[in-house]
């Protein structure tokens, strides 16, 4: 897990390397151990290294492979790195190190762009060409691993944070509308390509680009599971699919514990989080480092989850990390965690990530973690009443459940020059929901949300959160071999029991039950629903700083409305309407340049 920047340039000018090396500086969290750069004529490619994987100098990067003619710079872990250079091995080529990155390399010579089908893990890649000049970038399935892009006529340039990109320079920093319409509209989730920012664009998950040396380029999509039923299971009982879904998930804890590092979990007290220390016991992972967090309880909502954490702690003797915040911490914990964002984030779990994380680090470099699980097995509200609609319907009964505004409720809010003419998130979700290779109307949320939402909130905020720390959080839940299987799953199998039902039968073999059948839980931040003292002091701040009557996103009006009882309007997901506003104020107002305000 680490950083990587980088420029090709199409003007036949040599790239530059201080501006590479500016985005390299803005990431010295992703990758604390060691720094690197290259460049070669027309590209230049920086590295910041988190040492997981051979820890020796041999794994340095960006990797130059000379007899190759590749220079390679790679974000992520491939857990099936040890099969493929042993397979890679039996084709004749040689290895100067023990590192997933040399891997890379050699897969690319011998697969070209079809590499990307060999991998299995987490991802964000540029591969160079010597004698071509072409230019290869590749994200993994799930876009578990970001990358982020801004391009002009002479130039492309790229970096793993968006932070990064806008240190380097010269990125035209005015509003998308449309970004913003996701963001308000659909819980700040923004599908790539875009960004809150007119001048970045973001590599869509499980797509490979190629860029040759005169600025054209083409993208393929490597990944699209069908959410359909495959005939070849379909005399399969609910026992064989628990059975099935059971060894998959075995198999991705399983791989994501290759490391030359001590490797922990992220312990909510969940299911999900529960059935990977529990897998990890089986796997012999004894005396385990297991992490909690809770906060300060606000307005009667409780702030933590301990007792079912602990029932997990105790049973598989973890060395467990109780982590209690107290509000002297939160406030200035609040202002790094939206220092570390790549995009603005709304959900309250930021927050809770970022002060984890902070936590973990001093202990483990690699976490796993149960995220994931809700999207790809049907844990969410919305999915139930999903099942037997009409595909037409299903478009609005999930934006009902959802979304936190429809565009009319857009129209109160941002002023019109900021207000796409059309329902932008709406018609995104409409497209995706109705497109073939869904077989039912649940099959085609749960693949928005596998696809989609799941990339650009829940993922996309851990990455960033224990990043800001030089912490490596692994998915097992998003193995691709387990999402595939998910989605051929009977969608009735998975809406039992309230919601992952194939899951929880199937965890019922592994964790104890009280755990399995408690209320669903969440990772509670009170004081970010209920705004008040010195919290809603920082929105006000915000809202009514020069920068943001120059920057004139919101109608004073609605603004106002809200102020005028801060706590009355929650979204359908329950969160706070004036943090939203003012969250993303404080994200602009914290990566910006202050020269950007008046574009």
């Amino acid at each position: 897990m680490c950083g990587l920047s980088g420029e090709f340039r199409f003007d036949n000018r040599p790239a530059d390397l201080a501006a590479v090396g500016l985005m390299c500086d803005a990431m010295v969290a992703r990758g604390p151990d060691d720094s690197g750069a290259y460049a070669h004529g027309s590209l230049a490619l920086g590295h910041r290294r988190l040492s997981i994987i051979d820890l020796s100098p041999h794994g340095h990067q960006p990797m130059v492979d000379a007899e190759l003619g590749l220079t390679v710079a790679f974000n992520g872990c491939i857990y099936n790195y040890r099969e493929l250079r042993e397979q890679l091995a039996g084709h004749g080529y040689r290895f100067f190190s023990t590192s997933d990155t040399e891997v890379i390399a050699k897969a690319y010579h011998r697969w070209g762009e079809d590499f990307v089908d060999h991998l299995i893990g987490m991802f964000a890649v540029a591969v160079h060409e010597r004698d071509s000049g072409r230019l290869v970038l590749a994200r993994d399935r799930l876009g578990i691993k970001p990358l982020y892009l801004a391009q002009t006529p002479d130039r492309l340039r790229f970096a793993s944070s968006l932070p990064a990109l806008l240190k380097g320079g010269d990125v035209d920093t005015s509003i998308d509308p449309v970004a913003l319409h996701h963001y308000l509209s659909w819980h700040a989730v923004v599908p790539a390509p875009h960004t809150i920012l007119a001048g970045v664009r973001k590599l869509a998950p499980a797509t490979v680009r190629v860029v040759e040396p005169d600025g054209t380029s083409r993208e393929r999509v490597f990944w699209d599971p069908p959410f359909v039923r495959d005939p070849a299971k379909a005399g399969w009982s609910a026992t064989d699919w628990e059975d099935a879904v059971l060894e998959a998930l075995r198999v991705a804890v399983r791989r994501r514990l290759v490391a030359d590092v001590p490797v922990g979990v992220l312990l909510s007290g969940g299911l999900d989080s529960s059935l990977v220390v529990g897998l990890l016991a089986e796997e012999g992972q004894h005396g385990l480092n297991t992490f909690s967090i809770g906060f300060e309880a606000v307005g009667g909502e409780e702030g933590d989850e301990f007792k079912y954490s602990d029932i997990i702690a105790r049973e598989f003797d973890t060395e467990h990390h109780q982590i209690r915040i107290g509000a002297d911490l939160m406030l200035p914990a609040l202002q790094d965690a939206v220092a570390a964002m790549s995009e603005p984030m709304v959900s309250h779990d930021a927050v809770g990530f970022f002060l984890l994380s902070k936590e973990v680090s001093r202990h483990v470099k690699v976490v796993q973690s149960g995220q994931g699980a809700d999207e790809v097995f049907a844990g969410y509200h919305w999915y139930p009443p999903l099942a037997g609609a009409d595909p037409a319907d299903a478009v609005d009964t999930y934006a009902k459940a959802f979304f936190d505004r429809d565009h009319a409720g857009m129209a109160e809010v941002v002023a019109p020059k900021y207000l796409p003419g059309h329902p932008a998130s709406l018609d995104f979700v409409r497209t995706h929901m109705t497109r073939a290779g869904a077989e039912t109307a649940v099959d085609a949320a749960l693949r928005l949300d596998t696809q989609i939402m799941l990339t650009d909130d829940p993922v996309k905020r851990v990455d960033n959160m224990t990043m800001a720390w030089g912490l490596e959080a692994r998915v097992p839940f998003l193995d691709h071999q387990l999402v595939e299987l998910a989605a051929q799953c009977p969608p009735e199998l998975k809406l039992a029991q309230d919601g992952k039902g194939v899951l929880k039968e199937a965890g019922r073999r592994v964790i104890p039950h009280g755990v399995i059948d408690r209320p669903k839980g969440y990772f509670p931040v009170p004081a970010l629903k209920y705004l008040r003292g010195r919290y809603l002091q920082l929105v006000d701040d915000a809202l009514h700083s020069a920068a943001a009557r120059e920057r004139g996103l919101f109608r004073p009006e609605y603004v106002d409305r809200l102020r005028a009882d801060p706590n009355a309007e929650l979204t359908p997901l329950r969160g706070n309407r004036l943090w939203q506003l003012g969250l993303l104020e404080l994200w602009l107002q914290t990566h910006l340049p202050k020269e950007a305000v008046t574009r």
